[in-house]
């Protein structure tokens, strides 16, 4: 039985599950080449084009609407396409499409599954959208699932009718905690911070990176002594939050205005974690349950998630990779599997099941070792590796990649200049799974292969490795132990002595990551960049000297 699922919002991609087994996977903005691209056209045409066989079932999420006829244009095109009938998966489920996702991928048989989300499901009184989910905590066992919190942000026209829109929630969440009392959210706060840098609502990555250069002092309080978001502070338009400082707002952050900003951002990276810290206490100590999970777009908050480690002992926490909107057709695929055969789908167990066509030929280069490639590195040299199926999430784990020494005092700045991004944005590293707990402070975890949480650096290792370190003296880490870029990495630290590499994603400022050979050689080509290695291929191409 196949299920064919997808999102038409931002971050759209495409799943299909094949009894219960991802047998495709493929995000819009990797084939159009446009960041974050809706309607995934190219990704669903794609996986037409491999008459892979009949799909039987067909369904569609999307947290809002907001243009016409779009469903019946899809249920067109999903008819002529495939033969199916389309279903509309989105009344309510954006959150639970999160929800299963984690919790499947989790391993765990009873869990709590936090869902911190920016603009969820919307609910509807009389026709009209009223409020949207921001944050949701679910109740999992093998057998059952069940919403056991829900907050809803409220629509600007709906402020007056809160304990109305309360008791409509309580009857579609009958034993649930509903709150919906403002129009803000905790994600929409840390997105008010996100447009006062003139970025995007959805680059909240780079407030996150802007935070640790901001002072703690700085008194400026976003929610009340309940948690709830301070609705005075902010406004919104279309969909989009503002800080009630426009007149503040910059488009670029410098080395001279940068201050203000990144005090901002900090207040708003320590009250938001604080905030979800709390709700995870509550229930964890009302469930005794200790297996939670994270996931929604705050889920990929690398801060937060060292917070909630540090700051609840005794919990096992899942953070979803695929934590952004991306997962949503994964998890509403796996959701509809389960409630069509009772059965639980396969968990995904790494990040490299993005769909790549191997028979792009590749007609240049020259021949390589990984003993002249960490020659390379160790001479100083940038060095972008492709490798087979490229990651499915947001961060770059070794596939999409380009690495560089992490002992260069200069690191940052020279990979910065390669990528043309923000001075401000910290690169992580890649490391040994077995000298992992020699340079950082692992919370007590073994191993870190998914990137999703930091790490303090080790005190003695502090100017040892100055490229992946943050101001804040952290640095996000991925391990390794086995594969090519294992096999490089242990070369690297055969040659060196350092079993760490810098690892930043292969794309430039603005772009999605490399999916394919032409790709990686148009960044290559309009970069810095010294060399790019075909893994696949065992060629390696360089810039003339």
């Amino acid at each position: 039985m196949r299920i064919l699922a997808f999102n038409i919002a931002h971050d759209s991609s495409v799943c299909v599950i094949n009894n219960g087994i991802i047998e495709y996977f493929c995000k819009e903005e990797r084939l159009s080449r446009v960041k974050r691209d809706k309607h995934p056209f190219k990704a669903l045409e794609l996986y037409k084009s491999l008459n892979l066989g009949k799909v039987d079932h067909a369904l569609y999420s999307v947290p809002s609407n907001d243009e016409s006829d779009i469903e019946i244009t899809y249920k067109h095109y999903i008819r002529k396409m495939f033969g199916v009938e389309l279903e509309n998966f989105s009344s309510l489920l954006h959150h639970s499409c999160h929800a299963n996702l984690a919790y499947y991928n989790s391993k765990f048989d009873t869990a709590l599954v936090f869902v911190i989300d920016r603009n969820g499901s919307i609910f509807f009184v009389n026709r009209h959208p009223a409020a949207r989910e921001s944050e949701s905590v679910f109740l999992f066992t093998k057998n059952t699932s069940k919403a056991i919190y829900k907050r809803f942000w409220l629509n600007d026209n709906y402020q007056g009718q809160k304990l109305l829109i309360t008791r409509e929630l309580e009857g579609f969440y009958p034993d649930c905690d509903i709150i919906a009392n403002t129009h803000m959210g905790i994600v929409k706060v840390y997105e008010a911070a996100t447009t006062l840098i003139g970025q995007n609502d959805l680059e909240n990555g780079k407030t996150m990176g802007l935070s640790a250069y901001g002072k703690s002092d700085f008194d400026y309080k976003f929610f009340d002594s309940y948690g709830n978001p301070l609705d005075h502070l902010f406004t919104t338009a279309q969909q989009t939050c503002f800080l009630q400082l426009q007149d503040k707002t910059v488009n670029k952050i410098t080395t001279d205005n940068y201050q203000f900003y990144a005090d901002v951002a900090k207040q708003v990276q320590l009250q938001t974690q604080f905030v979800v810290k709390n709700l995870i206490e509550y229930y964890v100590n009302s469930t005794n349950i200790n297996n939670v999970c994270i996931v929604g777009g705050y889920g990929l908050n690398i801060v937060a998630n060292n917070y909630y480690i540090k700051s609840i002992p005794g919990i096992n926490f899942y953070f979803e990779p695929i934590s952004d909107d991306t997962g949503v057709p994964i998890g509403a695929a796996m959701l509809k599997y389960n409630m069509l055969t009772n059965r639980v789908p396969k968990p995904i167990d790494n990040s490299f099941f993005h769909y790549y066509n191997y028979n792009e030929p590749l007609k240049v280069g020259n021949t390589a070792t990984i003993k002249g490639l960490c020659k390379l590195l160790a001479n100083k040299q940038s060095l972008a590796i492709f490798e087979g199926q490229p990651e499915s999430g947001p961060r770059a784990l070794g596939h999409r990649s380009i690495l560089f020494d992490p002992r260069n005092l200069d690191g940052k700045e020279l990979i910065n200049k390669i990528k043309q991004r923000e001075w401000y944005r910290p690169f992580a590293a890649i490391v040994l799974e077995s000298e992992f707990t020699k340079y950082f402070d692992t919370l007590g975890l073994d191993k870190s292969k998914d990137m999703t949480i930091n790490f303090d650096v080790k005190p003695e290792f502090a100017e040892y490795i100055p490229s992946v370190i943050h101001v804040d003296n952290t640095c996000r880490v991925q391990t390794v132990s086995h594969g090519f870029l294992f096999e490089l990495l242990l070369e690297f630290f055969n040659q060196t002595g350092c079993p760490i590499l810098l690892n930043t994603s292969l794309n430039l400022a603005g772009e999605p990551l490399a999916q394919t050979k032409k790709d990686a050689i148009n960044i290559f080509n309009s970069s810095s960049l010294d060399a790019i290695y075909f893994v696949d291929d065992n060629k390696l191409i360089k810039k003339a000297q």
